[in-house]
């Protein structure tokens, strides 16, 4: 039986030797300070937000460009864990207390007893907010990954999005991270990138490139940027208090 989920962490995964820009681009945009740096490498930080309960982290990786992966919290790991290789996915690393995970498509994430009773989300940050992974999915896969997600996340409401290629899987109030499905138009291996819901793209787009950040892609819905680690996100036109669409007037 699938575990609740008690809380929720997106990491930024960014080259170790871009760890420092990364932290103090991402601590500036979510409007949070660091904590003490932890692992064998001072490879980890949390984003640290006033008054809320931290649910993003930044992580320096060894190898590969980076990206972006969950964390969830949970009361008893290995139940959740037999809960998803009985869903197709796959135990990656197993380091007791937690464990490293595998979706059928490959997309990486983590499990263990992490919560310390977080239940406030972090505050909307000059009309944004980090709310979002989203998993990139080859055509081949993506149908097994929607139905692996849906599964495994009881109490999350698993809707199609509202472009054919996009299926979202919302948590319930009070949770801080969305997942959002989407379809490539290639196959190619699956990978994960972070999503902040925009009341104005526009604004924040500028408020990031002030920060380092650089733009790559304009589309109707969303922004393209790369973040100062060369790590590229989005900016999406959705309402970042509830984090659905905004509501059509007219």
């Amino acid at each position: 039986m699938p575990q609740p989920i008690l809380w929720t962490h997106a990491f930024v995964d960014r080259p170790l030797q871009l760890f420092d820009r990364a932290c103090a681009f991402w601590s500036a945009v979510t409007n949070t300070r660091l904590s003490r740096l932890r692992g064998e490498r001072q490879e980890f930080v949390t984003l640290l937000p006033a008054g809320a309960d931290a649910c993003v982290k930044v992580q320096g990786v060894a190898a590969g460009e980076g990206g972006a992966h969950l964390d969830f919290a949970v009361d008893h790991v290995p139940e959740f864990v037999r809960g998803v290789l009985d869903l197709g996915g796959e135990l990656v690393a197993d380091h007791g207390r937690w464990a490293v995970l595998g979706s059928p498509a490959g997309q990486l994430f983590c499990v263990g007893p992490w919560w310390h009773g977080e239940s406030v989300r972090p505050p909307v940050v000059r009309g944004s907010r980090l709310d979002q992974v989203c998993v990139d999915v080859p055509p081949s896969a993506y149908d097994d990954e929607v139905d692996f997600w849906s599964e495994l996340l009881p109490g999350w409401h698993s809707v199609p999005g509202s472009l054919p290629e996009f299926h979202v899987v919302a948590p319930p109030p009070g949770l801080p991270i969305r997942i959002l499905l989407q379809r490539l138009d290639e196959e190619r291996p699956v990978s994960a990138h972070l999503d902040l819901a925009c009341a104005d793209i526009e604004k924040t787009r500028a408020a990031h490139e002030r920060l380092g950040a650089t733009l790559v892609a304009r589309e109707r819905h969303w922004t393209v940027m790369r973040d100062p680690a060369g790590g590229t996100y989005c900016l999406t036109g959705r309402d970042p208090v509830t984090g659905g669409l905004p509501r059509r007037t007219g």
